[in-house]
């Protein structure tokens, strides 16, 4: 089995290199300061959603870009990264560029509560308790049934997650939502739509 892409060393050298324009700053205050997610665990986030190269992964405070790269490279899936902070955008671009999938994923400046999600197949999460519970409507209205949800170590809300694994690398919680239909959203269908989602897997 072929090692996995490497994207880490990469990403530190753009970062701390990186010189663009000093005054790029926020349309406004983000909602969490960036804390990237380990690679390792990227990993685990990407098999626990099922990723595949026919989806479309939005990643919500996308930092760095790591996951939506990370994405792109292991399994040849197309990816949006939307992040409110020019000066990571820009960051983002070049480390796509620098990992040859520029032609694959796509970084958006913009709030994560307004920007447009519906295209949608597989949206992943590293946020916080109080972003992740005020996102949940949005979540639930914009998303396609089917779609994934995956989210580090935050839970969304009480909107009880569909799996939960603990992270091997770093013994954090990762969570799995499969977003139901809308005549399903009041009642508890998680193992009917568990089912359904490893048939339609088992198809892909």
């Amino acid at each position: 089995m072929s090692a996995p892409p490497v994207f880490l060393a990469a990403t530190l050298t753009i970062a701390l290199s990186w010189t663009g324009a000093p005054d790029q700053r926020p349309a406004r205050p983000p909602d969490i300061f960036f804390v990237p997610t380990w690679e390792p665990v990227v990993y685990e986030m990407l098999a626990l959603a099922g990723v595949t190269r026919r989806d479309v992964v939005y990643d919500l405070g996308s930092g760095d870009g790591r996951i939506v790269i990370l994405a792109a490279q292991k399994y040849g899936a197309r990816g949006v990264g939307v992040e409110i902070d020019p000066k990571l955008v820009a960051i983002s671009r070049e480390n796509a560029r620098a990992a040859l999938v520029d032609s694959l994923v796509t970084f958006v400046e913009g709030d994560l509560f307004t920007a447009d999600i519906s295209a949608a197949s597989v949206v992943t999460l590293f946020l916080s308790n109080s972003v992740n519970r005020d996102l949940e409507p949005k979540l639930r209205r914009e998303l396609r049934p089917g779609t994934r949800i995956v989210s580090h170590q935050f839970p969304i809300g009480r909107w009880a997650p569909d799996k939960t694994v603990r992270a091997k690398e770093d013994g954090t919680d990762l969570y799995l939502w499969i977003v139901p239909a809308p005549a399903e959203q009041d009642f508890d269908l998680t193992g009917l739509r568990q089912e359904q989602w490893r048939k339609a897997e088992a198809t892909r």
